[in-house]
């Protein structure tokens, strides 16, 4: 049997992400922008860290097409959240990190409440520091986060992260672990 070759794969792709969201464009919405602190442990995901980090960022997330009432107050929909930043390890080697990673969130409808978590892909600049080899450049993403209103457009929120190449580099290699505190502002 004959696959087709990677350039029509990657045409077939493209048309779907590219061209079939023009139909639902009235479907996708802005919902926020922000910059985020974040700030690690010294554990990650049960595995001692070897180096402590710190990541600074702005963010935006937009609502995508498919959601779906889960009750009169709360609804169950997809997002995406992007950010790019700068992630700064020991003395203060500093790389750039941008993510992208689709959400699956439940938020009340009056907009009061969200928790959302996803799984993506980001990109280091730099992976490796002082004490932590990440493997490379593309790591697995993973997110837990949390956020209200503060005051009438501004939200604050609570995100965890973690950062980590799945053994896809060797099973040696250790991701890390980020809380983080995110100050945004509603569309």
């Amino acid at each position: 049997m004959r696959y087709p070759s990677l350039g029509a794969r990657a045409l077939a792709v493209a048309l779907c992400v590219f061209a079939a969201p023009a139909v639902w464009a009235s479907d996708y919405e802005l919902l926020n922008v922000g910059v985020r602190a974040r700030f690690s442990q010294a554990r990650v995901l049960g595995q001692e860290q070897p180096e402590s980090f710190r990541e600074y960022d702005v963010s935006t997330t937009v609502r995508l097409p498919w959601s779906e009432p889960w009750s009169p107050e709360w609804e169950l929909g997809t997002r995406l959240m992007a950010s790019a930043g700068v992630l700064r390890g020991e003395a203060d080697k500093t790389g750039l990190v941008a993510s992208a990673i689709p959400l699956l969130a439940l938020a009340r409808q009056d907009g009061a409440f969200t928790l959302d978590f996803g799984a993506g892909f980001a990109l280091l600049g730099r992976p490796a520091y002082t004490h932590q080899d990440f493997g490379g450049a593309l790591q697995f993403a993973l997110t837990l986060g949390l956020s209200v209103p503060l005051y009438e457009r501004f939200g604050v929120g609570y995100r965890f992260l973690h950062y980590s190449d799945g053994g896809a580099y060797g099973h040696e290699k250790t991701g890390v672990d980020l809380h983080m505190i995110e100050l945004t502002y509603r569309f």
